[in-house]
């Protein structure tokens, strides 16, 4: 790959963060240590989350929460089609069920509307929604939550997308209308970690639950124990757990970057608003994903809305198009009805709204190292391969 080629997005990574592995490396600690608990400490703060608890990566944070919550054989989570694997998937490790929720065909989010429609569909076992904040946009939480406890659901926001963004005046991840949130730090999300996670919560009861579940199931606090309290060794298993934890190799590369959010969430609002003015001059051929109101966004993907049809040119033409122009693309994402093991175990779905974004959807490059002038080379390249 040319040294000039845009991928749709990658870490960025500073001296400061080596410096931060090094430090990690040459300490006593390399698996779960005090950079996890500094880590876990600085989240809270940059979420205005009481608790936060980091894991292994995204998908052990959605499978922690909802197990942390109960969820269980009998159950059916309520999950937006448009969204990566692992948001269903978590429901399933738990032993429960899902029912795919539509989505607005402007915006790929779930709203208040399409969640009663689920609902009715998902009948009295509906146990759990996860609205996912698709591309660092945010769902309107209070108009969820509201649905929601109406009809006795546990909320868990998928954010993964979303660290740095804030809706209504409150960071995403602070859970005000949520039971837990979750967050990944994957390469290509706002911060990197390689991989990691973590579960932001309000109940304390709930964040005691993850922290024995994401190491075994095992207590070593002696004021939980059945016994051997004065015994120094002495731990219990009291629920089955895995070993989902986060190393301080990991936590110490994202708390590195942590102290960077802001920097950043300017970068990627910078080159949103650069893709936006570009692209002003392809409509309506080519737009920008609708934006949610109330909302100041860290946007973790530039996705854009073709009307490929229009344009005479497909969708796999296009990608493979930019890609020879050194460009790389993404479509977030395949509606998760039509994976093979759904659509064996659920039968075959169409969901209008899911499926009009899907069509139209394309995710441009967008990264916080990205060059400022990227977003003209892009749009340039689409003018030319669509004629427009």
């Amino acid at each position: 790959m040319s040294d000039n080629f845009l991928p749709y997005g990658r870490q960025s990574i500073a001296e400061d963060d080596i410096e931060a592995v090094v430090d990690v490396l040459k300490s006593d600690w390399l698996t779960t240590g005090p950079a996890v608990s500094d880590f876990e400490t600085a989240f809270r703060s940059a979420t205005a989350a009481p608790h936060a608890l980091a894991c292994s990566n995204g998908t052990t944070a959605l499978h922690l929460a909802l197990a942390g919550l109960g969820i269980g054989e009998g159950d059916v989570c309520i999950v937006p089609a448009i969204t990566f694997l692992a948001t269903a998937n978590a429901a399933l490790f738990c032993g429960a069920e899902v029912v795919f929720c539509d989505v607005d065909a402007d915006t790929g989010l779930m709203t208040q509307a399409h969640l009663e429609e689920a609902l009715g569909r998902a009948g009295d076992r509906a146990a759990a929604v996860l609205p996912v904040h698709l591309a660092g946009q945010a769902v309107d939480m209070a108009a969820i939550s509201s649905i929601a406890r109406t009809a006795q659901l546990r909320v868990v926001e998928d954010a993964c997308h979303a660290l740095g963004t804030v809706h209504a005046g409150l960071p995403v991840g602070a859970c005000h209308h949520s039971d837990a949130a979750t967050f990944s730090f994957h390469p290509v999300k706002t911060i990197a970690a390689g991989e990691g996670g973590m579960v932001t919560t309000r109940d304390a009861v709930l964040a005691e639950r993850i922290a024995r579940l994401r190491s075994h199931g095992m207590e070593r606090s002696p004021e939980h124990l059945e016994r051997g309290a004065d015994q120094p060794w002495w731990y219990e298993m009291q629920s089955l757990g895995w070993n989902y934890r986060l190393t301080d190799i990991q936590a110490a590369l994202a708390r590195s970057q942590l102290k960077r959010l802001d920097q950043f969430k300017r970068a990627r609002q910078a080159l949103a608003q650069r893709y936006d003015e570009a692209l002003a001059e392809l409509a309506p051929h080519i737009l920008p994903i609708q934006r949610t109101p109330d909302t100041a966004s860290c946007l973790h993907l530039y996705p854009v809305r073709i009307d490929f049809e229009a344009v005479g040119v497909t969708r796999a033409e296009l990608m493979n198009a930019l890609r020879q122009r050194g460009i790389g693309t993404q479509v977030h994402y395949i509606p998760l009805y039509k994976q093979p093991f759904y659509r064996q175990r659920y039968g075959q779905t169409a969901l209008d709204g899911a499926e009009r974004y899907y069509v139209r959807t394309l995710s441009l490059p967008l990264y916080a190292g990205l060059d400022a002038d990227a977003p003209d080379r892009v749009v340039n390249a689409l003018s030319e391969v669509l004629g427009l």
